[in-house]
């Protein structure tokens, strides 16, 4: 419980942040240019609302539906549908009265807002706390492979260095899976024993990688060298100590931790023999591990992973965040492909995937560098030309600039409807597939 409330406390934080300034995108440039703001809120608020306050012409308020956020322009069709307003003839403070330019400035202004503070999150990061990464390169001892479909012998195996991906070098493992699953790579070369092996990978293994869903496909190897034991733990009551080097399970024999972990988690709830080096001597320990397959223990990792940190002044994290921006966007809109495929579409989620991308313990890195993302996606998604989002205002805009003719409001008013239905359907589709992959 107490994890799921720290997620929780950073996916609600994350969002309104993302929502306030999004929504005061579009209200700031509306009050500049004299339009009138009738309401700003943070969430939903139909019938009541948990909080609220009238300054000027403009209600604040937090509604209790966290499901976004809006601003209510007087004269414009929005998610209000308020018609009625629309009935009266046009006032000098209302959206329909502006000129075309600047309703367009009002309509791109949340998606402005949300671009830069993406980046701008970026820059502040790399400036505060560096870029920590593990690199391909340093892998002494290669990877596991996690898809058993994709452990082969005609394609990768326990303990594969992988050198290319394409014609680039990969910097992390995460750059490999991107450039097979985005990029369309296929052709990956990796050393095996010393000798250097070109990898072709057939489309329906990569999309087996998509489907599975599970994170990551890659991991380093390192050695299982006992740093803690859990208290009251299997693992304590079997004698395990620190600084003991695990080797094996009953007649399985690997000195990694990964394969050690998986073979242990095929005997839950029954005794083990686990078989480990403690100071230098071979000792055989009798164990049970938990109904889950754990015996309670973590491993030295930083001393075995070279992890390399770069770090920067101001002026230099400019350029590098900007750069990181851009490359987060370019591989968001890549991706977007994917959701026309059957693997692409089974792994989209609701509010339940994104805050399980956060952190089980509260870290302030990690929640602005996926702020900055959260940031990213808003922007673009939002520009999308479907009615009912900034983009389909805009495209109507975009139309009566170019044509010089103003779409009827009975349009307008259709579109907003067809928008609506369009992303609640999206939404209930979203966060029912997280529903299904709990229950399963």
């Amino acid at each position: 419980m107490e994890i799921f409330l720290i997620k929780a406390a950073q996916l609600i934080l994350s969002l309104s942040i993302l929502i306030v300034l999004h929504e005061a995108g579009h209200m700031i440039p509306a009050k500049l240019f004299k339009t009138r703001v009738e309401k700003f809120y943070l969430f939903f608020d139909p019938w009541f609302s948990l909080f609220k306050f009238k300054k000027g012409d403009t209600e604040y308020g937090i509604g209790w539906i966290p499901l976004g956020g809006y601003v209510k322009i007087a004269g414009m069709v929005d998610e209000s549908m308020d018609k009625e307003q629309l009935k009266q003839p046009p006032q000098p403070w209302e959206f329909r009265s502006k000129p075309a330019w600047q309703r367009l400035i009002i309509m791109v202004g949340g998606v402005f807002v949300n671009l830069v503070l993406g980046f701008f999150i970026y820059i502040m990061v790399l400036w505060t706390w560096g870029e920590q990464y593990l690199p391909t390169q340093s892998l002494k001892h290669g990877v596991h492979v996690e898809l058993e479909n994709f452990s082969q012998p005609n394609l990768f195996q326990e303990g594969d260095r992988i050198i290319t991906v394409g014609n680039q070098t990969p910097q992390t493992l995460g750059d490999v899976v991107s450039s097979i699953i985005i990029g369309g790579e296929r052709k990956v070369k990796v050393e095996r024993d010393g000798a250097l092996l070109d990898i072709s990978i057939p489309d329906s293994t990569a999309k087996a990688i998509l489907s599975n869903g599970k994170s990551p496909v890659f991991s380093p190897r390192y050695f299982a060298v006992v740093d803690t034991v859990v208290k009251k733990s299997p693992a304590m009551k079997g004698g395990l100590q620190k600084g003991d080097s695990i080797v094996g399970v009953n007649d399985f024999y690997s000195p990694y931790f990964t394969l050690v972990s998986k073979e242990i988690k095929k005997y839950p709830g029954k005794e083990i023999q686990l078989h480990v080096h403690r100071n230098g001597e071979p000792k055989t320990l009798t164990l049970t591990p938990s109904d889950k397959g754990i015996i309670g223990f973590s491993t030295f990792i930083n001393n075995q992973l070279e992890l390399e940190t770069k770090e920067y002044s101001f002026l230099a994290a400019i350029p590098a965040g900007i750069n990181k921006g851009y490359r987060t966007l370019s591989g968001y809109v890549q991706s977007l492909k994917l959701l026309f495929t059957k693997e692409g579409a089974s792994q989209l989620g609701g509010f339940g995937a994104i805050g399980g991308m956060f952190p089980s313990v509260w870290d302030w890195q990690s929640f602005w560098m996926l702020t900055a993302l959260l940031s990213i996606i808003l922007a673009f998604m939002n520009i999308l030309p479907i009615p009912a989002l900034d983009g389909g205002h805009v495209v109507f805009l975009l139309y009566e600039m170019v044509t010089g003719k103003v779409p009827s409001e009975k349009v307008l008013t259709y579109a907003q409807i067809v928008g609506m239905i369009l992303l609640l359907t999206l939404l209930l589709f979203a966060n029912g597939m997280d529903v299904i992959r709990a229950f399963r």
